[in-house]
Formats: structure tokens, C-alpha cells, sequence
């Protein structure tokens, strides 16, 4: 494609068609390996946390079962980090947002850090790395075949190839199409020139997922939650609740971001050692919730991708009390990964508005199907700062109730946006904070004092 040509020039020349079909040439091996990545990290964790401690003769896995292997886990990704190309890819801490492909050496230390970060049971999931992985191929293939290519064809044949990868995670090509489109901020004559091939991709990546679900045996990998009670249209009070929700899901969105920053900058001191140590309080923090509750460990560990259909459809086994805690101890555990491990952010933040909303849902005025969609709503754009996408997550999962709801999820979502806005404002500096002599901001100086350098005596 020319460079220099407009975006209705380019979609009509002949170089874009030829673009789409590269769509359709990568977007199907490289949505074969987004599955059998996904595949392989599930049937591992069902291996280690599961099968291996029926083998050994224990019932149910005992509460010490998972601080070995994420201790294990923490030192993969810690040494990835430390000495392979790349660092494993982009920190979660630093938020979700666009982030250049990564290169062919880098690619080896994406797949390892995240592979070791999803088995081994940390809480993040696999989106961002998926993303990652999809669009290093993609540019991998792309500079295979035609050694350098032009910058903007390098850019939509990563979108094409982040596309495919994500194609059906999310239960639907469409989210993962907006996701993508939101992080990246593309808009005006350009959205068009990498929508369409990247829609094209992920509709072929999503027929590839659904037959090799088919055709294994192993089944679907995406998310898809349980049929919810019948819901027909939001009362006036859920509106009040939609802002209590918002404000709630920013204030503890923003204490996860500044926690997983913090915690960050002690693991990069030593990041093996102590990446293995934040895998060591997260198995701690899933043991203690398992103790004081009776309820599975897996609720505080993985991403929640695959434990969230359970809660949902078990909401009403669940004491207030053991929701608390589990949102303190899934909480904790959501930060702590984040500073160290590779993973995504989506699924945790979903799955803490989920059980923040069931806990909500006996109050007056509120229901079990309204609280949870305003509590995936928000707590998604608390983390993401992704409004739209935030909106699609709770709107479209819900399948029928997903219209009904829209009304309340928007407003939550718009106030935990605004709220996460201004609680995630960077501080007045120290210095402008103990000088009171520093002239307000904005202020202009006083002209009549002098404020040219004396020489030194």
C-alpha cells in the first residue's frame, strides 16, 4: 500500500484486497495456535491442581497444594523477565494499552512468562499475551515473505494477527474487535483500513476455534457464563445503585493500580527471587479464603475466566461474608500479579465485579442480574479505562438480559470512569506541596520581584 495515499485510496487499490487475504492466510494458523496455547495452559491446570493430587491419593487438593507451584512459577517468570529478550513482554501494572509487537527474539520469553503465568495460577489472564503472541506472528510471517515491509502494512498486519488470536476469548469476535480497537485509539479513515481485515481475521479465528473445539474433543475456551434469572427493565433505585457501584469499583480499581505499581518497583530489585515470593502470598491469600470459607481455592487463583460461570451459578451458596473476603483476598492477589507476572487484566477485573455485584444484590432495590452486569461494568473500565469495551463486556455476556441492563450499566460504567479519572490524577509534587513560596498554578510572576540568578559572591 501507498504510504502516502489517503485512506479511501488505499481501501480501493488492489494492494488492500491483497491485505485482506493475507487476513484470511494468517488469521487461520495463527488462531489454531491461540487454541492449542489455551488448550494446553487449561489441560496443564487441570493436570497440576486437580488430577496429579487425586493421583496421590488426597480426595480433595489440600490447602499448601498450590504454594509449590506458584512459588515455581514465580521463579519461570522472574528469570524470563531477568535474562531473556523482551522481559517476558509488557508489564500488566502499567495498564492495558497498545504496545508494539514483539520481535522474533522477544517472542520465546512472551509465550514462557505467560504459559508459566496462566498454569501455575496466578491472577491475570491470557488476553494481553494472546494479543502479543498474535501480532509477533502475524509481523513474523509478513517480514518472512517480503523482508522490510512499509510501517502501515506492518501495523494492520499486527492488528489482523492480535485479531485472530483473541478471536472468541472474550464469547464474541466483536468484543475482542473493540477491545482492540479502543486500546489502540484509532479512529477517522484508518479504523476502516484496520477494522476490516482484522474482522475478517477474527471471523475465520472464530470458526477455527469453534472446530478444533469440536474436533478435539477439549471443547470451547471462551468465556460463557450461566443462563441468569429473567430480567425485564432496571427500576429507578438500580440507577442510584449503578452510581454507588461506580464509585466503589474506582476506589478499589485504583487501589489495585497504585498497589501492583508500588509493589513493582521492590520485585525489580531481585525480580526472580521475589516474583517467587508473589507467587508464594497468593497461594497464601487462596489457602486462607479456602480455610475461613470452605470454598475452592481456585476462586482466588487464575484469572477467573473459568471460575466465573461457577460463581455465577452458585451465587446464592455464598455468604456475604465469604464474598468479602473473597474480594479482599482476590484483590490482593489480582495487584500482587500484576507487578510481577505476564498476564492480561480483563478476567480478574470481571471477576471481582461479579462478586462484588453478588454481594450487593439482596440490598434493597437491587437484583441478582442488574449488580452483577454494573459490577463487571465498572470494575472493567476501573482497570481497562476502556469505557465502550467495559460497556460490551457486561452488556453482551448477559445474552437476553444484556439489553434490559444497558441503561444501568452505562451509568456505572461512565461513573467509575470519571471517578477512576480523578482518583488516578498525578499528585502535586512534593517540592510545589512543602514550598509555600512556590506561586500557585497558573500564577504569573510577581513583576516586580527580581528573579534573575545574583552572581556568587
Amino acid at each position: 500500500m501507498d504510504p502516502d495515499g489517503s485512506p479511501a485510496d488505499l481501501l480501493r487499490s488492489p494492494a488492500y484486497l491483497r491485505l485482506l487475504l493475507v487476513a484470511v492466510l494468517l488469521g487461520i494458523p495463527i488462531s489454531a495456535l491461540a487454541y492449542g496455547f489455551l488448550a494446553a495452559v487449561h489441560a496443564l491446570q487441570d493436570l497440576l491442581f486437580t488430577d496429579l493430587p487425586s493421583a496421590l491419593g488426597f480426595a480433595v487438593a489440600p490447602l499448601w497444594w498450590p504454594q509449590p507451584w506458584l512459588a515455581v512459577g514465580g521463579l519461570l517468570v522472574g528469570a524470563t523477565v531477568r535474562y531473556l529478550p523482551g522481559h517476558g513482554g509488557a508489564s500488566p501494572a502499567d495498564g492495558f494499552g497498545e504496545h508494539p509487537p514483539p520481535t522474533p527474539r522477544e517472542l520465546p520469553g512472551v509465550i514462557l512468562a505467560a504459559f508459566a503465568t496462566l498454569v501455575f495460577g496466578a491472577v491475570l489472564g491470557p488476553e494481553a499475551p494472546l494479543i502479543a503472541i498474535g501480532g509477533g506472528l502475524a509481523v513474523l510471517a509478513l517480514r518472512a515473505a517480503r523482508g522490510t515491509p512499509d510501517q502501515r502494512v506492518v501495523a494492520v498486519v499486527a492488528s489482523t494477527g492480535s485479531f485472530a488470536a483473541i478471536s472468541t476469548l472474550l464469547g464474541s469476535p466483536l468484543l475482542g474487535a473493540f477491545l482492540l480497537m479502543e486500546a489502540a485509539g484509532i479512529g477517522g479513515g484508518m479504523m476502516g483500513l484496520v477494522l476490516l481485515p482484522g474482522l475478517l481475521a477474527a471471523g475465520i479465528g472464530s470458526l477455527i476455534f469453534v472446530g478444533l473445539g469440536t474436533l478435539t474433543g477439549f471443547g470451547p475456551v471462551s468465556l460463557a457464563l450461566p443462563d441468569l434469572p429473567a430480567f425485564a427493565r432496571p427500576e429507578l433505585a438500580q440507577f442510584g445503585w449503578a452510581v454507588v457501584i461506580g464509585i466503589a469499583a474506582a476506589v478499589l480499581g485504583t487501589a489495585i493500580a497504585r498497589s501492583a505499581l508500588g509493589v513493582r518497583t521492590i520485585v525489580e530489585r531481585s525480580p526472580v527471587l521475589l516474583t517467587g515470593a508473589v507467587g508464594v502470598v497468593v497461594a497464601l491469600l487462596a489457602g486462607l479464603y479456602g480455610l475461613l470459607t470452605g470454598k475452592p481455592v481456585a476462586d482466588v487463583l487464575f484469572s477467573g475466566q473459568d471460575q466465573l460461570p461457577g460463581l455465577l451459578a452458585s451465587a446464592a451458596t455464598y455468604s456475604t461474608g465469604a464474598l468479602l473476603l473473597l474480594l479482599a483476598a482476590k484483590a490482593v492477589g489480582y495487584a500482587v500479579s500484576l507487578s510481577a507476572f505476564r498476564g492480561g487484566p480483563i478476567f480478574p477485573a470481571m471477576f471481582l465485579g461479579a462478586a462484588g455485584g453478588i454481594a450487593v444484590a439482596p440490598l434493597p432495590g437491587m437484583s441478582l442480574v442488574p449488580a452483577v452486569a454494573m459490577g463487571i461494568g465498572a470494575m472493567a473500565v476501573a482497570m481497562l479505562r476502556l469505557p465502550l469495551t467495559s460497556v460490551l463486556l457486561a452488556v453482551l455476556l448477559l445474552g437476553a438480559d444484556g439489553l434490559a441492563v444497558t441503561p444501568v450499566v452505562i451509568v456505572a460504567v461512565v461513573v467509575s470512569h470519571l471517578a477512576t479519572a480523578r482518583l488516578r490524577a498525578p499528585r502535586p509534587s512534593a517540592s510545589r506541596r512543602e514550598d509555600p513560596s512556590a506561586p500557585p498554578s497558573g500564577a504569573r510572576p510577581d513583576p516586580r520581584s527580581d528573579a534573575s540568578p545574583r552572581p556568587a559572591p
